[in-house]
């Protein structure tokens, strides 16, 4: 809970920040100057590409957790048995060998949403976060696809 907290704040703060940028921007565009103008119409560039990547952070995870919520109401979340430190992380190592099973079931139905984001989980308690978001946007892709052809 308290790092869904601190993503809201952290969110909150980077809308609060585009938005003094965005308004500082147009400040510089009607100054008349051409170097401030110059400026500003730069400035403008960075809010949009902020927000833009704030909104599909925000979407992402709001999918993501939408598909874990469903597997597990499906009884389809792996078991989390894995031995964890003092600290509470996941031992990275017994993570390493549960891995293979979970990338066997991609590759046995590879357009398998459940199998997909079973393998972001897995790839997420071996740490490695760039595959465990890549295997998950590939879980939310094919649910997608899934519910556009029962619709």
């Amino acid at each position: 809970m308290s790092a869904r907290i601190g993503t809201i704040v952290m969110a909150v703060l980077l809308a609060l920040y585009l938005v003094a940028v965005a308004q500082y921007a147009f400040l510089l565009l009607g100054s008349g100057d051409a170097i401030a103008v110059g400026i500003g119409a730069a400035l403008i560039v960075l809010p949009v590409i902020g927000a833009w990547a704030l909104l599909s952070e925000i979407l992402f995870v709001a999918r993501g957790n939408r598909l874990v919520a469903r597997l597990g109401a499906e009884g389809g979340l792996p078991e989390d048995d894995l031995p964890r430190s003092p600290s509470g992380r996941i031992d990275r190592a017994a993570a390493d060998l549960e891995f293979p099973t979970y990338q066997a079931a991609v590759e046995e139905s590879p357009e398998s949403w459940r199998d997909w984001l079973r393998l972001g989980l897995a790839y997420d308690a071996s740490g490695d976060r760039r595959r465990a978001r890549w295997a998950t946007r590939q879980a939310i892709a094919f649910e997608r696809r899934e519910r556009r052809a029962e619709a």
